[in-house]
């Protein structure tokens, strides 16, 4: 949902274009077959598997999490 949000605010305000805008779709692209991979093993009864196709996208966002976390906790310099 944050994607699509994103990628809809980025389309009214004009920052989603035609330079960036098959960039967006492959990121929406690979989203949803990671959600809908998820979803489809889930009904085939093959739930470690999708348990760990899904925990691609959790463990990924943990870990951006944690970056920002410790970029706001720690005050680098970027200079």
């Amino acid at each position: 949902m944050v994607a699509l949000y994103f990628f809809f605010k980025g389309l009214g305000d004009g920052s989603v274009s035609s330079l960036n805008g098959l960039l967006w779709l492959g990121i929406l692209a690979a989203l949803a077959a990671v959600l809908g991979g998820g979803w489809m093993l889930k009904v085939s009864g093959q739930l470690k598997s999708a348990k760990i196709l899904l925990s691609v996208v959790a463990v990924s966002a943990f870990l951006f999490f944690l970056f920002f976390l410790l970029v706001i906790l720690s005050k680098p310099r970027w200079n």
